[in-house]
């Protein structure tokens, strides 16, 4: 059974009902970093440089809010602002940062390699930023969470991935469209202003159910491997809290549902390629 099936038609359901909070949330950030970015330009190399740096943050820091965002909609309310959602996720900035960074160079290097390498990176580290925001999970910690949350759904998260890349190619096509009679640099900035603003909360969506659905879908309990020993730590409760015990309850044996009486516990997972 695919845990992942119809899940771009919840995403979408949740997109449009909450669309004034996601939108106005990557709209601020983006306009912010943008104004930032700007003026720092003008200051020549080193202006530029910063510049860059400012970038990143605003993309790490987006990231963080709208998946804090989505696990605050999910039970079907906003109960945090905008100003609420961004403290919330800026104590992960730093934790998001690092796992960005880490996984698009090694993602980069598999993609120059042969690209398969890099198509199985970017599927068993999918869920690495909603393991940090929702359950706390370090940077170097959320590589191995994700991998065994996509264990023996790689494919369904490759395919769900790349439906996702194809909206997002289709809907910056259809802007460069709109835009095609103005000047390149004003055609480039707004494509891609806009095209950030529309696409990102979506893809917080898509990404974030993604990881409440593997989490479902490996078992009561398997939560709280994320609480286990030298792991984690514990999230803060509320949506998404799967039963038994909750997210501070590692399980018995393995990881997911522990095996009946006497038999053996499985071995440890496989590697979770597609």
């Amino acid at each position: 059974m695919n845990p992942l099936s119809g899940v771009l038609g919840e995403a979408w359901q949740l997109y449009r009902r909450f669309a004034a909070h996601l939108l106005a949330i990557a709209f601020v950030i983006y306009l912010v970093a943008a104004v930032i970015v700007a003026l720092l330009s003008l200051a020549g190399v080193i202006g530029s440089f910063l510049a860059l740096i400012v970038e990143l943050f605003a993309t790490f820091l987006l990231q963080a809010t709208l998946i804090k965002a989505v696990q605050d909609i999910r039970d079907g309310r906003v109960d945090l602002n905008l100003g609420e959602t961004v403290s919330a996720a800026t104590p992960y900035i730093w934790s998001v940062a690092g796992a960005s960074i880490l996984a698009g160079l090694a993602i980069t290097v598999g993609l120059f390699l042969l690209i398969v390498p890099g198509l199985w990176l970017i599927t068993i580290w999918a869920v690495i930023i909603p393991a940090i925001v929702i359950e706390r999970a370090g940077a170097i910690d959320s590589f191995g969470r994700s991998r065994r949350l996509v264990k023996g759904h790689g494919w369904h998260v490759f395919g769900t991935l790349v439906l996702v890349f194809i909206i997002q190619l289709v809907v910056s096509i259809v802007l460069s469209l709109i835009f095609l009679k103005l000047p390149m640099v004003w055609r480039n900035g707004l494509s891609t202003f806009i095209s950030g603003v529309l696409i990102s909360p979506f893809i917080a969506l898509v990404v974030t159910l993604i990881y409440y659905r593997l989490v479902g879908a490996a078992g009561p309990g398997a939560a709280g491997d994320a609480a286990a020993p030298g792991g984690y730590g514990t999230p803060p409760g509320g949506y998404g809290t799967p039963p038994g015990g909750g997210y501070g309850t590692p399980p018995p044996v393995g990881y997911g549902t522990p095996p009946p009486e006497g038999q053996d516990a499985p071995p440890p997972g496989g590697s979770g390629t597609p």
